[in-house]
């Protein structure tokens, strides 16, 4: 079975363009790389991805892609057949890409309605090793999705896309990994939505500093500073002007992808947050609401 290897980008539809764009710059720590035919792309210091995020402005908000990364051409052609024989609805066949960096892969409707993007060969942009305390993103973490039948969603992710099953969180959350990283996406139920975006930095120390930083820039943590049980991952959540989701996340578990035993965890405060130190809760967090890009491609 071909699987993908990493995620690349979350493409945003935002109605206040300007906000968004210095959120990201100036706050969070992501660069802009480039802005051409209404679009502006974000690129994180740590990875050689050209571009973890991408904006549009648009007269209301939605998802528009969720892009994806698979070894070589090879692999693009094979998930294109496994989505397929899954029943999912090819948007656009593999053919090489116009976007900004180029590359070969598809684009296609998962059984929720978000578009999602296969592709490889794209062109890489420049990198380097952060220093300890420069508080900014290396990289996309996971990203993390409501939907109304999660388990038959995690099952279709499973055989589509050659996601595994990392970890439960009781019958509610599911956490599923492509690579070594002990999860790269994750479902709750709920309407059709994205939940959130992480982003890895190098440390705890990191991620407080990431916090100090916002306040100081009144965005106030929503939920956090905290550690999950699930991945021991830390996390801080906050609210972007947009009204999308992202954590600082740093020390996710990295598991032996042969060998690695599913656990099922009980849902508990001290399961959910191992410190119980930190503000807000999971009942903070925005109410999700169907995304309004479902079953709509984006133009790019």
């Amino acid at each position: 079975m071909a699987r993908v290897s990493e995620i690349r980008f979350v493409g945003y539809a935002v109605p206040g363009l300007e906000a968004e764009r210095k959120f990201y710059t100036d706050v969070w720590g992501l660069t802009e790389v480039a802005a051409e035919d209404g679009l502006a792309y974000f690129a994180a210091a740590g990875t050689p991805e050209k571009y973890v995020v991408r904006l549009r402005q648009a007269d209301e908000p939605r998802i528009d892609v969720i892009a994806w990364a698979a070894q070589n051409r090879a692999d693009v052609d094979a998930l294109f057949e496994q989505v397929q024989a899954e029943g999912g609805k090819i948007i656009s066949p593999p053919a090489e890409l116009t976007s900004l960096g180029g590359g070969y892969g598809f684009r296609f409707f998962d059984p929720d309605g978000h578009t999602l993007q296969i592709s490889a060969e794209v062109e890489q942009g420049p990198s380097r090793d952060l220093k300890r305390n420069e508080a900014i993103p290396t990289k996309i973490s996971h990203v993390v999705m409501h939907a109304p039948n999660h388990k038959a969603t995690v099952a279709w992710y499973e055989k589509a896309l050659g996601f595994k099953v990392s970890d439960w969180l009781g019958d509610f959350m599911c956490f599923l990994r492509c690579n070594s990283w002990h999860h790269r996406l994750a479902f709750l139920p709920g309407p059709p939505c994205l939940n959130h975006v992480a982003y890895d930095v190098l440390t705890v120390d990191d991620m407080m500093r990431g916090i100090a930083r916002l306040k100081k820039n009144d965005i106030d943590i929503q939920w956090g500073p905290g550690r999950h049980t699930a991945g021991n991952n830390t996390f801080s959540y906050f609210i972007s002007p947009g009204g999308n989701v992202v954590e600082y996340t740093s020390e996710l578990e990295s598991v032996d992808d042969e060998t690695w035993q599913m656990t099922v965890h009980k849902p508990t405060p001290d399961t959910m947050d191992q410190w119980g130190v930190g503000v807000g809760g999971p009942q903070t967090m925005p109410h999700p609401a169907p995304d309004k890009g479902l079953w709509k491609a984006p133009a790019a």
